[in-house]
């Protein structure tokens, strides 16, 4: 398990966990019910999803990896984990994904193919269009859709906002990690942001696509109340934004994993637990 655990970075689901939650919280307080085993099967999903789509990009990126000096060591290049494991593993947890799915409702089980499609088909789009960055965000994004879909069986303005702030911020942060291949891709004929715009116009376009995850963390305000303690998240969560943009810089890259990780590690984290801690006071004490 211990190996398998380092193929998937298990560590990188605290991205979209946390808007995963905030979706299932949602689409309970629009429901008024709670179910212990139904929060078990959205996570049983997050974490099949993300099984599925970070082993199959090291299935598919293997021959790559092993040229790339940042990636040699990676599970497959070293040995490992053999290909042929990673691929017998991506299957499983497809297939326990879909299953998952059926227990929760019927539109759920139907859209679980087309959410595999798009989380699989991210490790494709590197071969062919700068626009992978955008790919992947999407992919993490169908989380707090999803788990407001599992709870609620049908789609709302709120939950899609968060969706479209996961999408927007995974993007970014994307293009700041992929800063650190810039001369990689370009050299093996790869497609990224920064190959593609070089890293000045990159880091550029990461703070546009950031601007625009800030107001959709803004705009649910619009359609929802809240109280302070949202706000204090909001805030948090743009200041993670604005930090980790102080970190990267067109002329020092060095500080790339301390911005794509705990920084924004601690965006998804806080701000969730400040969304989540507003439901509670709001719903139980009138806050």
């Amino acid at each position: 398990m211990k190996k398998y655990f380092s193929l998937v970075l298990f560590a990188h689901s605290i991205f979209a966990l946390p808007f995963a939650m905030i979706g299932f919280f949602l689409g309970v307080t629009a429901t008024s019910s709670f179910s212990w085993s139904l929060l078990v099967l959205v996570l049983l999903c997050m974490v099949f999803a993300r099984n599925s789509a970070m082993a199959f990009n090291r299935y598919l990126d293997r021959n790559i990896d092993a040229k790339n000096p940042r990636t040699q060591m990676r599970d497959i290049p070293s040995g490992k984990v053999s290909a042929n494991e990673a691929l017998i593993f991506v299957i499983i947890n497809c297939i326990l994904f879909v299953v998952t799915t059926a227990f929760i409702n019927n539109l759920c089980f139907a859209l679980s193919p087309v959410a595999l499609f798009v989380v699989l088909f991210y490790s494709y789009t590197k071969r062919f269009t700068a626009l992978c960055h955008m790919v992947l965000g999407l992919g993490l994004s169908l989380a707090p859709i999803g788990a407001y879909m599992a709870v609620t069986g049908h789609f709302n303005i709120v939950p899609l906002l968060y969706s479209l702030a996961v999408l927007f911020w995974v993007s970014g942060f994307d293009i700041i990690y992929a800063l650190q291949d810039e001369d990689f891709d370009r050299d093996e004929k790869l497609h990224s942001i920064p190959a593609a715009l070089g890293i000045k116009n990159a880091l550029k376009l990461s703070v546009a696509l950031h601007v625009c995850s800030a107001a959709c963390v803004i705009l649910p305000v619009i359609f929802a109340s809240f109280s302070w303690v949202y706000y204090i998240g909001v805030a948090f969560f743009c200041f993670m934004l604005i930090y980790q943009h102080l970190l990267v810089k067109p002329n020092d890259i060095s500080k790339v994993n301390r911005a794509f990780a705990t920084t924004n590690g601690f965006a998804s984290v806080i701000f969730a637990i400040c969304f989540l801690l507003d439901t509670f006071l709001r719903t139980n004490f009138n806050f």
